[in-house]
């Protein structure tokens, strides 16, 4: 007997059945930034040694204004949805405040050093202490998110497509086979912050889509919806006549 003929007649493992978890995520993930800065700030300022800060201190000043123009903008995404054409809307929107304020400075000269004394006289500081008690309660927040979560998911797995749900993980089964897959970019901010976006599954013989919000990755969750379903088969009857 060949070596080839010996090789074709041994076993082969069979492969690993591919699970693909899909995970919706409250919006407050997408607060990942002023987490961020907010213990960056308490580590400056904690080595520093700003437990107590004055409206002169320049560093305690400079580190609030960070967190409040960060946490602003986070807010901000977060609260309203930006699709792609009001996206636009809102550059065409920042664009003609912008030409209009360098055209009223070019008209009245001393209007910018009224607007800047303003601003200079705006003069935020927060403590070390401050920094830490916001990272700590948004900390706890994210524990409290990730933890939420695994009793709210959905697996494609063995020609199925399992709803995980509930403290004792309740399970409801739907048909993978013949399901469509659709997905949406509903927020462009949060597509660039997290990849998330929206996926919308149709079983076969359901009346009602199923709508996933917040998928974070949704590009490459499609992709892999979209290679297991189109590999997997349905066995029908025996194949050993």
């Amino acid at each position: 007997m060949s070596d080839d003929q010996t090789n074709s007649e041994q076993p082969t493992e069979p492969k690993k059945a591919q699970r693909i978890y899909l995970i919706p995520f409250p919006k407050f993930i997408f607060m990942y930034p002023t987490l961020l800065i907010s213990l960056l700030a308490w580590a400056i300022l904690a080595i520093k040694g700003y437990s107590t800060v004055e409206p002169d201190d320049s560093l305690p000043v400079m580190m609030t204004g960070i967190f409040l123009g960060v946490l602003a903008l986070n807010t901000f995404v977060i609260v309203f949805d930006f699709p792609r054409a009001t996206s636009l809307t809102l550059i065409f929107i920042l664009t003609t405040a912008a030409l209009g304020g360098w055209m009223a400075v070019s008209m009245k000269p001393d209007l910018l050093p009224a607007v800047e004394s303003w601003v200079m006289a705006l003069r935020p500081a927060a403590n070390s202490t401050f920094f830490g008690c916001v990272s700590i309660g948004m900390l706890l927040m994210f524990i409290a998110v990730f933890v939420s979560v695994r009793m709210n998911y959905w697996e494609l797995s063995n020609n199925e497509l399992l709803h995980h749900h509930g403290i004792l993980s309740d399970l409801k089964r739907y048909p993978a086979p013949q399901l469509r897959v659709d997905k949406e970019i509903n927020d462009v901010f949060e597509f660039i912050l997290l990849g998330a976006g929206r996926l919308i599954l149709h079983p076969a013989g359901e009346s009602r889509a199923i709508v996933l919000d917040n998928v974070l990755f949704v590009g490459n969750k499609e992709r892999l919806l979209t290679q297991a379903l189109g590999s997997i088969k349905v066995k029908i009857g025996n194949d050993s006549h």
